[in-house]
């Protein structure tokens, strides 16, 4: 049965409106004299590469929301950055990774040829191959290669997806499964909903269940950042969030959650931004949050991008005055 309802719909669009304004308002700190000098490094290049794509989908939803604007700037200028390449490459952990998203998320336009030498640089290492990758880092890689228009030997979507973690998860506990490695799953496999995953109806229907079933435990402890992933899951799984019981719940949650000024205050009840939070600590437990639910709402929403484009324009205005209060706990 149907839980849709005109105030969901309206809760949903004001989520949106209020945390794309945030995320515009307080990207340009990642980029900033200040950020550089109060943020580590490798967190904050992660922040930038969400960050840049965020504005893919941002571009192709809501064009004419004026917050894009300081995001799109935000993600040309570090891109443009000559050093920006080096500091992708600090933590050996996500080196390549962080190398690959770069250059696939690289903006329209971009005039250095970075993007291009780290691809070619990837592929002689052989990182564009299988060889010993798990099953969801190979799907990862696929994904980000096809984006960046690399030549690759990765398997196929469907035998990637035989090998993932949502394909043989129907019977195992929710304890037991790793929500990030699931909805990345989804997520790739869909384009972020951008296209059909090509999964059968039965296996559709089972990667469904699965994330219903982690959308119910995972609003039931209160994570907020979980929960903004496993709504847009169910969207890019063919569902209507605003139409399962779970996904309803979810955005309510995050909604009552949303602060004055628009942010996801933490990534999750326990994790919340203490009330006397620095404008640093508050951007840093913030962000994650915030910029999930930036995107999982305005895909979710992209059905009505007219609403959300003037939602937008609304919001800053309407924001504008809380902002000056607001922003003195919230982040640069």
């Amino acid at each position: 049965m149907s839980t849709r309802s005109a105030g969901l719909d309206e809760a949903v669009t004001s989520l949106s409106a209020g945390v794309r304004q945030w995320i515009g308002r307080h990207a340009g700190y990642l980029d900033s004299p200040a950020g550089h000098a109060e943020l580590p490094v490798t967190p904050r290049v992660k922040a930038l590469l969400q960050l840049a794509l965020l504005r893919r989908h941002w571009a192709r939803i809501a064009p004419g929301d004026p917050a894009l604007d300081e995001v799109s700037g935000v993600v040309e200028r570090a891109w443009e950055r000559p050093d920006f390449p080096r500091l992708l490459t600090l933590d050996r952990r996500y080196a390549r990774q962080f190398e690959l998203m770069y250059a696939a998320l690289a903006p329209a336009g971009t005039v250095t040829g970075a993007p291009r030498a780290v691809l070619a640089r990837l592929k002689a290492d052989g990182y564009l191959e299988p060889r010993r990758k798990p099953p969801y880092l190979h799907l990862e890689a696929r994904f980000y290669a096809d984006l960046a228009g690399a030549d690759h030997r990765f398997a196929s979507y469907p035998e990637l997806y035989a090998a993932s973690l949502p394909a043989r998860a129907g019977t195992l506990p929710v304890a037991d499964l790793d929500v990030c490695v699931v909805t990345h799953t989804v997520f790739y496999l869909s384009d972020f909903g951008l296209r059909d995953p090509g999964l059968t109806e039965q296996a559709r229907g089972q990667a469904l269940r699965v994330v219903e079933r982690l959308t119910d435990h995972c609003v039931g402890l209160g994570e907020w950042d979980l929960v903004g992933k496993l709504v847009l899951a169910q969207y890019c799984l063919g569902a209507d969030p605003l139409a399962t019981s779970s996904g309803a719940a979810g955005v309510r949650m995050l909604a009552e959650a949303q602060s004055p000024g628009g942010a996801i205050p933490g990534r999750s009840v326990g994790k919340r931004a203490p009330g006397d939070a620095t404008p640093v600590e508050f951007f840093r437990r913030s962000y994650q949050a915030t910029l999930v639910t930036a995107l999982a709402t305005l895909i979710v929403a992209s059905g009505r991008t007219g609403a959300l484009s003037s939602a937008g324009a609304s919001a800053s205005a309407a924001t504008s005055t809380s902002a000056s209060t607001s922003t003195a706990r919230e982040a640069r």
